[in-house]
């Protein structure tokens, strides 16, 4: 036993014991978020790799911000050279509506835009489709087609802004029309940046916006990553996302190693594809949630960092520094905000946003005080851009790299995350990776069996929300909502007809049936996407296609 074990049991027989028989604790054991153990206090025996270094020092698990395997930061300054992007979610309506919101938000300091899109645009329909009514404009902004896109940026500088958008089973459509939107307008491609959503996998195990089979959807995801390889070098063509994955009811364990697992499969894809993997894993970046519990989310981002370092040096021999680093955006957890006194999601809010900085995020969305209500005003996505710059500008928190490295208590959390997230990963693999394991459903019973556990701790007080099962109160709270008037989908009909009654419709036919063709040939489709794009064929339109080629996915009841 060495000093500081037995200064422990020392002090757990003698100074804990007296105060124990006075106060009693709270609880007979206390817990992470995601059910881990918390020891009532940590020395540095609990982190071996913090206390025994091969040089007497920190070691080869922990290092230096900016070095391998950097569980510290992906850049040795983090915050003192650049402050993280702040890029509000937003998309609502028309293009014209959120190109507003885009422009005020840029105007109130936001430093990068990330893309919100309705659900008839993410699953492949057009406005005027018949599965779209009471859904265009609802949940994000209704794009259809390259006049949309222009709408949607107009007056913004594409070649200076960094974009993200979120979108999956029609991302290669959505960014051949951006693509276009910048040609029109004279802007190089190569000066584009931004990222583009693209994980298909997570949609299967989380969120279902698919559209078609798995396989063939990876390879059409694959399409996008090997056009902007070569031709959109800065943009990052993944954000592989355990966001979605976490607030389907995923515990941190849980999401980092079903976005790992994910992460690995496209690099397999890409390999499978022929494409340079240090250039590939060069331009993923990842999407990960953050909730309340401040220090196990803290731990989770820095295990993550660690775990996929050694997994592209180790499992895919690839040396390249950048390659090796963990870039990720992060976002606050919609799932924990509520309805009830909704004054209470900025505290949520603040503490989700602190625990993504002193985490290392790259980029952070926070979520607005009405997000259990509707989509946030304009005044509730102000004060959730101000809570970031509150953060960078007066907390102090973005002055020092990594500032909990070193706590006894967090490399001891981010230890036992990386070898609960690392047994698991060694399960999906057992089972033939992330797609098959996707394809049996072992990804869908894990989240529904945490999300119902979750749940059943809720219900039954075990687990506290303040203001739904504690500290309630009576009062109503009236808060004013952003209401997206449904007459607007009248609108994008008529626009929709016009555009359709105008454009050159043989050279519409021959651009569909190039990327029919070029589907069931096998051969990549960016280029057809961006003829069809420049030829004015709608987004369902091309989506319709594929799903001549594909087919429509439908889960199996062995996927649950």
């Amino acid at each position: 036993m060495s000093g500081s074990s037995e200064n422990r049991t020392r002090w757990e027989e003698t100074t804990l014991s007296k105060t124990l028989e006075r106060f009693p604790e709270r609880k007979a054991e206390f817990t992470t978020g995601s059910g881990l153990p918390v020891d009532r206090v940590y020395i540095p025996d609990d982190s071996p790799g913090l206390a025994h270094g091969s040089d007497g020092g920190p070691a080869d698990t922990l290092g230096l911000p900016g070095e391998y395997p950097f569980t510290r930061g992906v850049q040795p300054t983090m915050y003192r050279g650049r402050l993280w992007t702040m890029r509000q979610y937003a998309g609502f309506g028309t293009a014209a509506e959120t190109n507003e919101r885009f422009r005020y938000l840029l105007e109130q300091g936001q430093t990068g835009l990330s893309v919100a899109f309705d659900l008839p645009t993410q699953m492949g329909y057009d406005a005027d489709h018949e599965m779209a009514e009471g859904e265009v404009g609802r949940v994000g902004v209704s794009i259809c087609s390259v006049e949309d896109m222009k709408v949607l940026f107009d007056g913004i500088p594409l070649g200076e802004v960094s974009t993200s958008m979120t979108i999956n089973a029609t991302a290669p459509f959505v960014m051949a029309m951006y693509l276009v939107a910048a040609e029109e307008a004279g802007i190089d491609a190569g000066s584009l940046r931004g990222t583009v959503q693209n994980d298909i996998l997570k949609e299967y195990a989380a969120r279902g916006t698919h559209i078609y089979p798995p396989r063939p959807s990876v390879g059409f995801a694959m399409d996008l990553c090997a056009y902007c390889a070569e031709h959109v070098q800065k943009w990052n063509t993944i954000s592989i996302s355990g966001y979605h994955i976490r607030e389907a009811g995923a515990t941190a364990v849980e999401e980092l190693a079903f976005t790992l697992a994910d992460g690995i499969a496209y690099i397999e894809a890409a390999r499978e594809r022929g494409l340079d993997l240090t250039t590939f894993t060069s331009r993923l970046s990842f999407f990960f949630d953050a909730h309340n519990d401040l220090f196990e989310e803290v731990a989770k981002l820095r295990a993550a960092r660690r775990m996929w370092a050694r997994i592209v040096r180790e499992r895919f021999g690839i040396d390249s520094p950048r390659a090796q680093m963990l870039r990720f955006h992060t976002q606050t957890a919609g799932c924990t905000l509520t309805a009830q006194q909704p004054d209470l999601n900025v505290v949520r809010v603040t503490v989700q946003a602190l625990a993504a900085v002193l985490g290392g995020t790259q980029s952070l969305h926070t979520n607005s005080r009405d997000e259990a209500l509707a989509l946030p005003t304009e005044k509730s996505a102000r004060i959730a851009l101000r809570t970031q710059q509150v953060l960078a500008e007066e907390s102090g928190v973005a002055n020092v790299a990594d500032p909990l490295g070193g706590s006894y208590y967090v490399e001891a959390l981010t230890d036992r995350i990386e070898s609960e997230a690392g047994a698991e990963l060694e399960r999906i693999d057992g089972m033939g990776g992330a797609t098959v394991a996707i394809e049996k459903g072992h990804f869908q019973r894990a989240i529904a069996k945490s999300a119902y556990r979750q749940q059943k701790e809720i219900e039954e007080g075990e687990r506290l929300v303040v203001g739904v099962n504690s500290y309630e109160t009576d009062e109503l709270e009236k808060m004013d909502v952003l209401r997206v008037d449904p007459s607007m989908r009248a609108g994008k009909l008529e626009a929709l007809s016009k555009l359709r009654a105008t454009r050159d419709a043989a050279a519409v036919e021959r651009a569909v049936g190039r990327l029919r063709e070029d589907a069931a040939g096998g051969l990549p489709t960016m280029e057809a996407a961006l003829e069809c794009a420049r030829r004015r064929v709608t987004l369902g339109e091309m989506s319709k296609a594929l799903e001549q080629v594909f087919g429509r996915y439908k889960p199996s009841q062995a996927a649950w």
